[in-house]
């Protein structure tokens, strides 16, 4: 089955104890995302998961394709509710982070290459705090996305992000490895977009 760019996916959790577990670790040192060519402004990440072994921080952010072996960080530890919402996914679990644009911070319009379920993987965004200010465009059409929200996005597509709020917007961004039970989510969701139209 061919999915649409953008699936509202039958799962959602809890805004109020995401954002204390967001509290919890933004205290910790945010990373710059490692392409600055990509983003004006703040761009950021902590680690919650990502290549075993991996002890610098670029590397601890980055979700490097060739990696076969991940590992939770020790950023996810005091973080209970982010433990059990990534025990919710009964599929393969890659790089997992909380991504933060700042006000006024823009991520450029590019593409990620094979982050598309057809290539078997697929990147699943979780808003922990946003506000209606944010831009997000996906093949140049806005998706709105609340906080406790699960999405996936075609994101080997074209797609920009503009924070014109004052606040922060915070995703926890998890990579996954397409599954029966992710694809038949996907499906499920499918059904529902194409009922609702």
């Amino acid at each position: 089955m061919a999915f649409p760019d953008r699936l509202r996916l039958p799962l959602s959790f809890d805004p109020a104890r995401l954002a204390r577990d967001l509290a919890t670790v933004s205290s910790a040192d945010w990373i710059a995302h490692f392409v600055p060519q990509n983003y004006d402004g703040d761009w950021s990440a902590i680690p919650l998961r990502g290549a075993a072994g991996a002890t610098h921080p670029i590397k601890m952010i980055y979700a490097d394709p060739t990696a076969t072996e991940f590992e939770d960080t020790p950023f996810l530890a005091p973080c209970p509710y982010f433990r059990e919402v990534l025990a919710a996914f009964q599929c393969e679990l890659q790089c997992v982070r909380l991504m933060r644009l700042t006000p006024g911070s823009t991520i450029k319009e590019h593409h990620d290459l094979d982050l598309d379920a057809k290539h078997g993987s697929a990147r699943l965004h979780i808003p922990v705090i946003t506000n209606p200010e944010v831009e997000f465009e996906l093949s140049r059409r806005r998706i709105v996305m609340a906080p406790g929200e699960v999405w996936y996005l075609r994101l080997a597509d074209p797609h920009r992000v503009y924070n014109r709020g004052t606040t922060d917007r915070v995703h926890l961004v998890v990579d996954t490895l397409m599954n029966d039970w992710l694809a038949g989510m996907m499906r499920q969701a499918a059904e529902a977009a194409a009922n609702a139209s």
